[in-house]
């Protein structure tokens, strides 16, 4: 595997407040991003505020759904997402509602939508009642909500608002970007998952929703990837240049989150997927082990870990798919932004941010590094010689 060279960054220190900071809702500072991190555009947040509660109240919506769709797959025994399990079902009906909640709240804006399904197994032979399934699920959770109370959608409604995510992105215009269950064995499990939702402007991703209905309310450090009824649901926020938010998936209380500041690699703990097909676990092994970390690793389905890492419950998140895995933009682009407004980086292997311009795939091959500016440098040291070591050994 060949590897650009890595330039170390400059440090930059980041203020140890506490992870979790009272702050009122929809109210953003006018802070100053580094040199090393993304946009390259210069953004105002308050722009974004129509925006942002669209995406908040879709994403919701979606919650919604899914915590209904996984009850029902936890009381069967699903085990795949064939064509008529609740899994697919979920998958759907998640971006039918985040798509027709988007275009609802906000109808004045030109819609293009990024997202992970299209109808077309639905509209085969055989698909029918799948696709009724869908509807009546979508219909029923927007009748129990009070804006929505009025609207009931048809079978062609739903095809519709799945199709709109057919977009291919890139670097002119806006995209609204959509994982409508991300994590999907997670959400088979009970475990977790993510309805991640994110908007690129002019090829920049400026707004990002994760809600992780499964994930607790305070930390999930120790790797238990469950919790007591009641304390779990959460749901992260962020606005380009004004910070990232966490409020419960039943609530409007927020709070500001940030990234654990540590540079003692010591007190540092490993994020990873869950599944080892996902990423290469002996290889994440390997760099931590140089690195100095002494905590087992913590393994996470979906962006969830990017919404654990912005509150600070870990310090490192490394992701290395295996040879011939393209990396989705809807994979990452929620849960990059979540992290960097907590004052996190996310880069590439050779340490540069990752470029959601090029389309529906992130145009690289070898990894995803996530920790905060402080441990970014040495991090990226260590993956280098990893990386080196396992393609002299092959």
């Amino acid at each position: 595997m060949n590897l650009v060279s890595i330039i170390a960054k400059p440090e930059i220190t980041i203020t140890k407040n506490p992870y979790l900071v009272s702050s009122p809702l929809l109210f953003f500072s006018n802070k100053t991003k580094s040199e090393t991190s993304i946009p390259r555009v210069l953004f105002s947040s308050m722009s974004y505020n129509k925006e942002l509660a669209a995406a908040k109240k879709a994403v919701s919506l979606a919650a919604r759904l899914c915590q209904k769709m996984q009850k029902a797959i936890l009381q069967s025994d699903v085990q795949s997402k064939s064509d008529k399990s609740p899994v697919t079902v979920a998958d759907y009906g998640s971006q039918a509602l985040v798509s027709y909640a988007l275009q609802r709240e906000l109808p004045s804006e030109q819609f293009s939508l990024v997202a992970e399904e299209d109808s077309e197994d639905l509209l085969k032979d055989g698909g029918q009642e799948t696709l009724e399934r869908i509807t009546k699920l979508v219909n029923d959770i927007l009748a129990s909500d009070g804006s929505y109370s009025d609207c009931t959608l048809s079978t062609e409604d739903i095809v519709k608002a799945i199709d709109c995510g057919k977009s291919e992105g890139g670097s002119r215009g806006r995209h609204w970007v959509l994982d409508p269950i991300d994590g999907t064995k997670g959400f088979l499990r009970g475990n977790q998952y993510a309805i991640a939702l994110a908007l690129l402007d002019e090829g920049t991703v400026v707004l990002g929703v994760l809600a992780c209905p499964n994930l607790p309310l305070t930390s999930i450090a120790g790797g238990s990837q469950h919790s007591l009824p009641g304390e779990v649901g959460c749901l992260f926020f962020s606005v380009v240049g004004g910070g990232t938010y966490m409020q419960p998936l039943d609530s409007s209380s927020a709070v500001k989150v940030q990234v654990n500041a540590t540079d003692n690699p010591e007190e540092a703990s490993l994020f990873e997927s869950y599944e080892a097909a996902h990423s290469m676990h002996d290889l994440s092994s390997s760099i931590v082990k140089k690195l100095g970390v002494k905590a087992p690793p913590v393994r996470i389905d979906s962006q969830a870990k990017y919404g654990a890492l912005s509150r600070g419950d870990g310090v490192i998140y490394l992701r290395f798919p295996h040879k011939g895995y393209r990396e989705k933009i809807w994979d990452h682009a929620a849960g990059c932004i979540v992290v960097s407004e907590a004052g996190g980086l996310v880069t590439d292997v050779a340490g540069n941010p990752l470029d959601f311009s090029k389309g529906r795939y992130l145009d690289l091959d070898t990894g995803i590094i996530v920790t905060n500016q402080k441990l970014m440098p040495s991090l990226l040291k260590a993956v280098r010689e990893s990386i080196e070591e396992k393609a002299s050994s092959l």
